[in-house]
């Protein structure tokens, strides 16, 4: 194959998705990593003495190249993905496992690095390139370069094994996913769930030829039929098959349970041979937290305020279900009976809110938040893209000059990975005055348009999407002109949810949401009387929505620094004895949640999913100061831009904090967004 005209080695404008095949992957990969090792070569064994310009930038230079385009292999086997890409995929994150593996563990760049950190010139850096020198200082300790020769070939091989198991685990839990499917003919026993379910689910069992409706386990397909659907044995069913997946109810080639096992002794002897007791201690080395006790101690903290109100929360939740005839009410009951106790109690549904929110009007909605308190414009224009539900957009200054730009893929589907996330396609940087602009993907999980309908998006989704745009602005918005910690790169990871949950809070805002809305029939906007109403039940369950986020990240924190992972005591054991101490809710003996927490499994969250409930805290106090100058300040807004989203992780997270809010954080904003103070 002609290296020339590989789609993943062009570097001069947007990725070429129209083009990109599985055949691609490891052409492109093995001549970026043959160019590495090459590069690393020549820099460790020239005599010239080590700076910036001569070795730091080269580095840096070489990682942009690699990045980018591993960035579109991994998104496309994230949303397209096939047996050949996946293949690609995996083939290929071996090697550049190994080729991380042995940069970050090669001694003579390390030095090199150290002496650029030691030198009289190193003052004389900008305090971007500084941060830089001492993450990648910190990077080569954390990457084993300090370690024997042996202690190197294990830490390598330790490396390599947890990277292939992660991908696994995602694998077996998208893969349990895809291969469940329930077909039922008899529309009676689907009574309660809406309309624009049933006609997904008819056309869903029409494509594979078949009469009824499909229920899968896709989030949109799952949910609506455990909130909604009055059959209790479909909820139990559907509810089973989800919290069952990658587990040993399934096929054993899907089982992720000794993937768990085997990931947690590799995690605990790695942090081991770097010299800490465990690995929530290596991984809070790159964080906000110092230490396990202290995330410990916060989660505590905030469980001791939350319990009170969830365990409220639950007694009238059970006394509900009393009186509508569920005398023991079990976790597939939860969803459903917490629908009818809010429309009850609030006299509305999600279903009647989602005939207000068309895809259209929300994009439109979002992009004037962003408008009016960044003074930037955001547009829709045209690029290759992977899928034809993908879209691309860009944002602008006033002057017409370009900030970012960004890819949209909102509707699930087969073969592409639940949940929502964004991730970098592009990351800005200068080099040699020539700008390099920020591109983020932006993706999703809705229901897809039904028929002739656009698609309509719940109030939850619409949170979601506004979330993730949150995190889209850190990376398109950022002003660092050094790639290594420009946008969300060397943010610290309990940060990183900062903005992103930030953006969610312009949802409860009638300023805002009133503009966002249109009803899919009659054109009429969200009446004022139904956001009173839904902002009457925002904090609806917020105790019993705190203690399962307390839970997980508990659960996740001493997984890694209190749990044995060669003693008898499972991950199962752990989590039963947690929810002891916080939850109120308690699922069946059954449920194997652990066998699909990618987040912490396969998503980089391991000893850091406390992160969200911090990132709230930072969240919730920023925007008090929206509160306190105008939802929609500019003036307020520009402030966010420069001291928070522009500086990227070009600085302490705390000290862009402290620039923006003038002050530390307090847990104080945070309980009164979510309606528990006294």
């Amino acid at each position: 194959m002609n290296i020339s005209n590989n789609p993943l080695l062009f570097f001069n404008g947007l990725p070429k998705f129209n083009e990109i095949k599985p055949k691609h992957v490891s052409p492109a990969i093995d001549y970026l990593i043959t160019e590495g090792r090459a590069l690393v070569e020549a820099l460790a064994t020239t005599t010239e003495v080590p700076n910036w310009q001569n070795f730091a930038l080269k580095l840096e230079d070489h990682n942009e190249r690699l990045g980018r385009a591993w960035s579109q292999v991994g998104h496309m086997n994230s949303v397209v993905n096939s047996p050949e890409l996946r293949k690609a995929y995996n083939d290929n994150l071996a090697k550049l496992t190994d080729f991380g593996s042995d940069v970050s563990q090669d001694e003579r760049l390390y030095a090199k690095y150290r002496s650029i950190q030691d030198s009289p010139e190193f003052a004389k850096l900008t305090s971007t390139q500084q941060t830089i020198i001492n993450h990648e200082v910190r990077g080569f300790k954390l990457g084993g370069a300090e370690l024997t020769a042996a202690e190197k070939v294990r830490f390598k091989a330790i490396s390599e094994e947890s990277s292939k198991l992660a991908a696994k685990f995602e694998e077996n839990v998208l893969d349990t996913t895809n291969e469940y499917a329930l077909l039922i003919e008899d529309a009676t026993e689907l009574t309660g769930v809406p309309q624009d379910v049933l006609q997904a689910a008819h056309d869903a069992a029409q494509a594979d030829g078949k009469i009824g409706y499909k229920i899968t386990l896709h989030f949109p397909s799952y949910f609506p039929v455990l909130q909604y659907a009055d059959n209790r044995n479909l909820r139990e069913t559907l509810y089973r098959a989800y919290a069952t997946r990658a587990s040993e109810f399934g096929k054993p080639e899907f089982d992720n349970t000794p993937i768990i096992q085997q990931l947690l002794k590799l995690r605990f002897e790695e942090a081991q041979l770097l010299g800490f007791n465990n690995f929530a201690e290596l991984s809070l080395a790159t964080k906000m937290a110092d230490t396990p006790k202290q995330v410990v101690e916060f989660l505590e903290t905030l469980a001791t305020r939350a319990k009170p109100y969830a365990a409220q929360d639950m007694l009238e939740l059970m006394a509900y279900a009393k009186q509508s005839g569920i005398d023991d009410m079990q976790a597939w009951d939860v969803s459903y009976v917490s629908e009818k106790l809010r429309e009850d109690k609030y006299a509305f549904s999600d279903q009647e809110v989602k005939q207000y929110f068309p895809e259209i009007k929300v994009l439109q909605g979002l992009f004037k938040v962003v408008e009016t308190i960044f003074g930037v414009f955001v547009k829709k224009t045209t690029a290759p893209t992977w899928h034809t539900d993908a879209h691309f957009y860009e944002i602008t200054r006033h002057d017409g000059s370009l900030v970012g730009q960004f890819y949209l893929d909102l509707y699930a589907r087969n073969n592409k990975r639940g949940g929502a996330w964004m991730d970098e396609a592009i990351t800005r940087r200068v080099v040699d005055g020539q700008l390099t602009t920020p591109v983020a993907y932006l993706t999703c999980n809705f229901s897809a348009p039904v028929g002739e309908k656009p698609a309509l998006f719940t109030h939850d989704e619409v949170n979601t999407m506004f979330h993730e745009f949150g995190h889209g602005l850190h990376h398109m918005l950022t002003q660092v002109d050094d790639y290594s910690v420009s946008g969300i790169k060397g943010v610290e990871w309990d940060a990183v949810e900062l903005p992103s949950q930030f953006m969610e809070n312009f949802c409860w805002e009638w300023d805002v949401l009133r503009h966002m809305t249109q009803h899919v029939e009659s054109g009429a906007q969200l009446p004022g009387e139904l956001f009173d109403k839904m902002v009457a039940a925002k904090n609806f369950q917020a105790g019993m929505q705190t203690v399962r986020q307390i839970e997980f990240s508990l659960f996740d924190i001493q997984l890694h620094s209190e749990l044995d992972p060669n003693g008898s005591k499972t991950a199962l054991d752990l989590i039963e004895e947690i929810r002891d101490e916080v939850a109120v809710v308690r699922p069946p003996k059954w449920n194997r949640f652990p066998n699909n927490f990618s987040h912490i499994f396969a998503g980089g969250y391991a000893a850091g999913y406390y992160s969200y409930k911090w990132a709230e805290v930072l969240s919730a106090d920023a925007y008090s100061l929206f509160e306190e100058n105008g939802v929609l300040s500019q003036e307020t807004g520009q402030k966010f831009w420069q001291e928070i989203l522009a500086k990227g992780g070009s600085r302490p997270a705390m000290e862009s904090f402290i620039a923006f809010r003038g002050r530390e954080p307090s847990i104080d904003a945070l309980l009164r967004h979510n309606g528990m103070t006294n």
